[in-house]
């Protein structure tokens, strides 16, 4: 008999991460499911350990460089469920968030696809509560992060069960079969936005995407800066720019330009500090905003520019 939910989760090999996801998981779901975990670059220790502790998780091993979008889509090419659970692995429940969202369809109409819990930060700040349709003016804002995700709005901060416009990849319900119709997540993106880029895909292709007000999950974001951030972020920007731009190449220019001009300045701020210490804040903060800049104009790949940079990190 095939499971209700298949439940896809990427963890970089932190077993203390993904515990009390699992935890939870097992502790309140009552509707029939299967889970996969992408064992991303994981220890021999960690994979044991997974095994013993979790028999009833199917283990996707992922030992070469990928980004979000391609760990998970290892796992979606196997799932059987009528919906999908994507969720981060530094997350929790303490309710049955996944039974409700399944339960949720029920009350929907036939164009939904997806539907989202509120997504909160374990101090109860919340992080998303569904999301507004993503443009180049407010990636301007958000670069500068002058935008606020958390303001009331018609996509945003409702209550109980509403139609939003986009979705948080950190956590989201879908109808598998629609979710496959859109080809999983487009691995153009290696870090973001690939979870914006298909909320606007199923927009477009007329299906909705919803949100849960009254479901509660938790995010255990961290938001230290560490030495992957000047691998990561030249990746994740290059891959923003591409999706709002579209193959417009002015438009691209004048973003990237834009982009180009804030790192530039980040890089004269680190100027006044000392940066002698590579592995100390203002060290990584300075080489990522020089790694930014160098990426922007390229003709790489996000994928292609986070292992060029995550190559140096390592031969340091």
């Amino acid at each position: 008999m095939e499971p209700k939910v298949s439940i896809v989760i990427v963890c970089m090999d932190k077993m203390d991460v993904l515990r009390p996801c699992l935890d939870s998981i097992r502790e309140h779901t009552g509707v029939s499911y299967e889970t996969f975990v992408v064992a991303y670059m994981f220890s021999d220790g960690n994979l044991q350990s997974l095994k013993e502790e979790y028999p009833w998780v199917t283990i996707v091993r992922s030992d070469s460089l990928r980004g979000f979008s391609e760990n998970n889509n290892l796992a979606l090419r196997q799932v059987s469920g009528e919906y999908t659970f994507i969720v981060n692995d530094d997350t929790y429940i303490d309710s049955p968030v996944i039974d409700r969202l399944v339960a949720d369809f029920e009350k929907l109409p036939s164009d939904a696809a997806v539907v989202s819990p509120k997504i909160v930060f374990p101090d109860g700040r919340v992080q998303t509560c569904g999301r507004r349709k993503f443009t180049g003016w407010g990636y301007i804002l958000r670069y500068l992060h002058f935008n606020n995700e958390t303001k009331p709005s018609k996509w945003t901060m409702r209550e109980g069960l509403f139609k939003t416009y986009n979705l948080n990849g950190a956590a989201f319900l879908a109808r598998t079969d629609i979710f496959k119709r859109m080809g999983w997540f487009d691995e153009t993106y290696f870090f973001t936005p690939e979870d914006v880029a298909l909320g606007t895909k199923m927009n477009e292709n007329g299906y909705g995407v919803y949100t849960d007000a009254d479901l509660t999950l938790y995010h255990i974001a961290n938001s230290t800066a560490s030495m992957m951030e000047a691998a990561i972020k030249p990746a994740r920007v290059r891959g923003a720019l591409i999706f709002f731009t579209r193959g417009n190449a002015l438009a691209y220019l004048l973003l990237g330009a834009y982009c180009w001009c804030v790192e530039a300045a980040r890089s004269l701020k680190y100027l006044f500090k000392d940066c002698g210490d590579p592995s100390s804040h203002d060290g990584i903060m300075s080489a990522t905003a020089r790694n930014v800049r160098h990426s922007i104009f390229t003709r790489k790949s996000p994928k292609e520019i986070f292992i060029k940079y995550y190559n140096q990190l390592r031969n340091r």
